[in-house]
């Protein structure tokens, strides 16, 4: 029976109480790791699903000891430590996210702070670990399509769009600097997808509508939480010990498509 690409390995998952993050502690359990979820304190343990593999730490991915701490948990609790993936993050919506004419100073720290101070922080724990452990090991980062991709229409978040650009900055920065170490460093891009951050737009007609074209892979439509399910697997694996500083777009075709409608081909 072929080996199970995670088999073995522990990985923390910073944000993994719910959407993306929960399909990814499990996708991991499936393909054979063990995994500490880190959750927001008020999500409580039932938000993974009940697995001997499966431990949950509460915590605020914003907090710089958050990721510190679940990582010694991770130690303490299975022994090692290989891999960690990083979903925590948000709309800014909420602050006052907005067209940078709109923006306002504590909307920009604000969106920022969740979304990439949070980044830091548990890149940095990581990366101290594996240099104290003297091993190689995976950083996998969530950015966001509209990093690089975005759509003034519907989505016109700018900072949030910084923080994800700068994501993509920090990892092929890390991934340059530690190669040499064996330790790591890519991002997905997801585009749409239907979680509970996504609510406004799953719930607006027109963006549907555009997304049918913008998105047009699997018939037009929002992406699901395990639509980046083996992409994450690949990248926290060892399948994937030879690329680093990469960033992989799983958008369902955003990034190379317009976005207009079309006759059928």
């Amino acid at each position: 029976m072929p080996r199970a690409p995670l088999e073995g390995k522990v990985v923390v998952v910073v944000g993994g109480s719910g959407g993306l993050g929960l399909s990814a502690v499990r996708a991991c359990v499936g393909a054979g790791a063990s995994v500490v979820a880190v959750n927001p304190a008020d999500s409580g343990p039932r938000s993974t699903a009940a697995s001997s593999r499966i431990r949950t730490w509460l915590g605020d991915a914003r907090d710089a000891e958050t990721a510190r701490l679940a990582i010694r948990h991770a130690v303490a609790e299975f022994g090692r430590f290989d891999a960690l993936y990083h979903v925590a993050g948000g709309s800014g919506r909420a602050f006052g996210d907005g067209p940078l004419h709109q923006l306002t100073d504590s909307a920009w720290q604000e969106t920022l702070h969740l979304n990439l101070t949070s980044v830091f922080h548990s890149n940095r724990a990581a990366l101290e670990r594996f240099l104290e452990q003297d091993t190689g090991g995976s950083v996998l980062n969530m950015a966001s399509v509209l990093a690089r991709s975005p759509s003034p229409a519907f989505f016109d978040t700018h900072a949030y769009a910084t923080a994800k650009a700068a994501i993509l900055g920090l990892t092929t920065s890390a991934a340059a600097y530690y190669a040499p170490r064996g330790i790591r460093f890519n991002a997905v891009l997801p585009g749409l997808t239907d979680t509970s951050m996504s609510a406004r737009a799953m719930s607006d007609p027109r963006i549907l509508e555009f997304i049918r074209h913008k998105q047009p892979l699997d018939g037009g439509r929002a992406g699901r939480p395990n639509d980046l399910d083996a992409a994450v697997v690949f990248l926290l694996s060892d399948d994937s010990r030879f690329v680093t500083g990469q960033a992989l777009s799983v958008d369902g075709g955003w990034s190379v498509s317009d976005g207009a409608a079309r006759d059928p081909i």
